[in-house]
């Protein structure tokens, strides 16, 4: 299959219109990342021909399920989608077995095959099979609606903010799960989200929406590290870096390594060499012209100005940094940029006061 989806949409409705043209990779998590408002539903629809988009193309590799240009459009029944949405929509007089066989019969011919213990064993839940839907927590009913869609043998997987109807405790019960599919299918997955917490943690490409339009599109730190975007994504501005458990220091604290340098985090459970995501908000990094010794902040790594914008928060700037191969954000006050110099070029001390292990 070739490694390309391409989408071309045209929706319009009385108060809203999406007009979006993308080529994404055919491999890993694509987020579709925006505001309420800013189209990401209606795009994911349009994937799965729930919408029918004016001069439309919707490709998988070689597979077209719509191009208007040849009057192609498939209906939804025929397209070898998995489909999960906010309320898991499970049969209720049927066990979790029932609801997962369910999605075996409707299994197409072109997608990747799953077997039920396989799927079960992957998610978490095959001690759940024979108990009926009422008796299911939030989160499991999420992961038997994920396992019935993937048991259709889809060539792609939508998803349509998974978890917005969970509390946080069953958001971080589910996360793994969904991590634990990221590393194990081979099939693209296409993830609706308004929140940049679980972007971060699970996307390898990001499309970021505004008003029906993408004002961004790329690999996720490659985006994350533009500093000229909207206010709508300005309060979820920062980095997410890959990283290697190096060592379990004394102190309880885990040296954790990337390209570039290291980060100390509180001492996590992963054993030595276990890659982990990291995610650093711009707000929780400052800057300094010489490396500081008498702070209580552990992490300063070398880091060289790369540009500077302003934001929409009055007397405040935001920093693009480089460390390594890394991109790395500061958002400062405009006051100490001009009393340090701040400028393209600039080789700098980056103290980052927080860092958030995102598995």
């Amino acid at each position: 299959m070739s490694s390309e989806i391409r989408a071309r949409f045209r929706v319009d409705h009385r108060s809203f219109s999406l007009d979006v043209d993308l080529t994404l990779p055919g491999h890993g998590v694509t987020a579709l990342f925006g505001p309420s408002g800013s189209g990401k539903t209606t795009c994911l629809r349009a994937m799965a021909g729930l919408e029918h988009a004016a001069d439309g193309l919707f490709a998988i590799g070689d597979t077209i399920w719509q191009d208007d240009s040849k009057g192609v459009f498939l209906p939804t029944h025929r397209r070898a989608l998995g489909m999960v949405f906010q309320e898991a929509s499970l049969f209720p007089h049927l066990p979790v077995r029932g609801n997962m066989e369910f999605g075996q019969k409707r299994a197409s011919t072109g997608g990747t095959r799953f077997s039920l213990p396989e799927i079960a064993e992957m998610l978490g839940i095959a001690h759940l099979l024979e108990r009926m839907p009422a008796r299911l927590s939030g989160g499991e009913r999420q992961r038997v609606a994920i396992a019935r869609a993937l048991l259709a043998a889809p060539q792609i997987l939508l998803m349509d903010e998974p978890l917005a109807g969970l509390d946080h405790k069953r958001k971080l019960e589910i996360l793994p799960y969904l991590e634990r599919l990221h590393r194990e299918l081979s099939i693209p997955v296409i993830y609706v989200s308004h929140a940049a917490d679980e972007v971060a943690r699970l996307a390898d490409h990001l499309v970021l929406l505004d008003r029906g339009r993408p004002i961004a599109s790329g690999p996720l730190n490659a985006v994350l590290g533009r500093i000229h975007l909207p206010a709508a994504f300005a309060d979820d501005a920062g980095v997410v870096i890959e990283s290697v458990v190096a060592e379990h220091e004394a102190d309880d604290l885990t040296r954790l390594e990337f390209p570039g340098g290291h980060i100390h985090v509180s001492r996590c459970r992963e054993p030595v060499g276990t890659a982990l995501r990291c995610r650093i908000l711009a707000r929780d990094v400052s800057l300094a012209l010489v490396p500081q010794t008498q702070s209580s902040i552990l992490n300063c790594i070398d880091a060289v100005v790369v540009d500077l914008a302003a934001t929409d928060t009055p007397g405040h700037v935001l920093v693009r940094l480089d460390i390594g191969d890394h991109p790395l954000l500061a958002r400062i006050t405009r006051r100490s940029a001009k009393r340090l110099d701040i400028r393209p070029g600039l080789k700098l001390s980056a103290q980052i006061k927080s860092v958030a292990l995102l598995g």
